[in-house]
């Protein structure tokens, strides 16, 4: 049986807020694009250029900073590198000047007003996320390309068979959380080991080992990045950043000067529920107003849902006292397999299943990584992962002025504390006894996002989008 090969860093990947859907995913598009011009030989013929967004892309497309993604993805730039406080002034540059240097070399002619075309009329068949490339070449010919952008990141060329991984041969052959299981039972190996042997064929041990380190080096940078920055979110809705305020309340004036000495003073308050409760709502809220300032996050598995799972991790490292490497290799290894199980029984792309495909997904792979860690055995992470899906089925993707901010940033806290209590609750329970199989839930997820209105599938069309006024900052 042919089965779709998902590394631990294609569910993770390194990028740029608010959305891998919207921002990450039309960046890459971009860049691909380029490539497949410069393999033609072409890219320096270019005369001048249209893009073209369809769908969900169109309608959330200026709150999601789609536009924006497009022209530095044009332009050459990486999204993993990119001096994020460069972002407003190359745009700026950019929309003066009328002028776009492909791929960092070529001057074209661009206006983005006029180049950037939003069809919020239209939907390709394939996917919501879609958008088109226009190139008029100086010898009178024409060339079109359209990629889709499918989640978490994920792009997809149409008329190409996507590079899905089935021409890798791994060890533990992965489809469902049946195939999972299985290997667990054959072997012994608890989910991460399994992860980590499939991991091997792409690259060392070692190599995979200082790649989730930087993984989380950078959700750590941004969790604490973001719990020390003030001010309103971008993109109209005044929306107050709240991390900071909260942090300093719960720290009461005690000092530190990085992100070790934070947790350890964090520490020292206590470890009551309350306690607790803020400070994991803390760190969510934290990362994802980071995403929402076009700031450098992890898709985990989308930017939109980028909070949940570091606000876990921390929540254990700190709580559990569990700061040690290899304990966050093995957590971000447990959380990936499910979020890649979930990729290829149903989606992680909320422009198709809503946001039970984000912060449900992202839910579901804390409180396995979650419980795993915290010695619970295979059965009991994979309940923890049902317990916590079942409990965002039917979950709606409605921002408010296409923004990822109401309801968004909240919902990561959300998940972040459903994934906690999942876990809790797969700790103390039997797994022989659960009524429902993981991936039971995740049948049942995809046939909700397909009986789904469009309007609920990040479009703004419906929800809380329709009913709350513009004019409102969130409290």
């Amino acid at each position: 049986m042919s089965h779709e090969a998902i590394s631990v860093f294609d569910m993770f990947k390194i990028g740029i807020g608010p959305s891998s859907s919207h921002t990450l995913g039309p960046w890459r598009a971009a860049s691909a694009f380029l490539t497949s011009l410069s393999k033609k030989d072409i890219l320096g013929e270019v005369l001048s250029l249209e893009v073209l967004l369809y769908g969900s892309l169109a309608k959330t497309g200026v709150g999601h900073g789609t536009d924006i993604a497009v022209q530095l993805g044009l332009s050459g730039d990486d999204p993993v590198t990119f001096d994020v406080n460069n972002i407003s002034s190359k745009i700026k540059g950019i929309k003066e000047s009328r002028k776009l240097f492909l791929d960092g070399k070529y001057e074209i002619d661009f206006d983005p007003e006029e180049d950037i075309e939003f069809l919020y009329t239209e939907t390709l068949p394939y996917h919501p996320n879609a958008l088109t490339f226009l190139a008029a070449l100086k010898n009178g010919d024409h060339i079109a390309e359209t990629y889709y952008s499918i989640g978490g990141g994920f792009v997809k060329k149409e008329a190409e068979e996507a590079d899905d991984g089935s021409n890798v041969v791994l060890p533990f052959p992965i489809n469902n959380a049946d195939d999972l299981l299985h290997w667990c039972m054959m072997t012994g190996f608890n989910i991460s080991e399994v992860v980590m042997e499939n991991e091997n064929i792409w690259r060392s041990e070692k190599n995979t080992r200082e790649g989730l380190l930087k993984i989380w080096q950078v959700m750590r940078d941004c969790m604490y990045r973001g719990c020390h920055s003030e001010g309103i979110l971008p993109g109209g809705l005044n929306v107050k950043r709240r991390a900071a305020a909260l942090n300093k309340k719960l720290l009461q004036g005690k000092n530190y000067n990085d992100f070790d000495s934070w947790l350890k003073v964090i520490r020292e308050g206590g470890n009551n529920f309350k306690y607790i409760l803020d400070w994991v709502s803390c760190f969510a809220l934290a990362v994802n107003e980071e995403n929402a300032s076009f700031g450098r996050v992890v898709t985990a598995p989308t930017n939109g849902a980028a909070g949940v799972i570091p606000s876990v991790l921390t929540y254990y490292i700190m709580f559990s006292d569990a700061y040690d490497d290899n304990k966050i290799i093995q957590f971000l290894l447990t959380a990936a397999e499910i979020g890649s199980i979930f990729k290829k029984g149903a989606t992680i792309s909320a422009a198709m299943g809503g946001c039970q495909a984000e912060i449900g997904v992202s839910s579901s792979m804390a409180a396995a990584a979650l419980t795993e860690c915290m010695g619970g055995t295979q059965r009991q992470a994979m309940m923890a992962a049902e317990i916590a899906m079942e409990h965002h089925l039917g979950m709606t993707c409605d921002p408010i002025a296409g923004l990822v901010q109401i309801p968004c940033i909240e919902r990561n806290t959300m998940g972040a504390i459903k994934a906690i209590t999942a876990s809790q609750l797969a700790l103390q329970s039997a797994p022989d006894y659960a009524k429902v199989s993981l991936d039971a839930v995740i049948k049942t997820m995809w046939d909700t996002a397909m009986d789904m209105n469009s309007k609920y599938k990040e479009t703004a069309d419906g929800g809380l989008a329709i009913n709350i006024p513009l004019s409102l900052s969130e409290c």
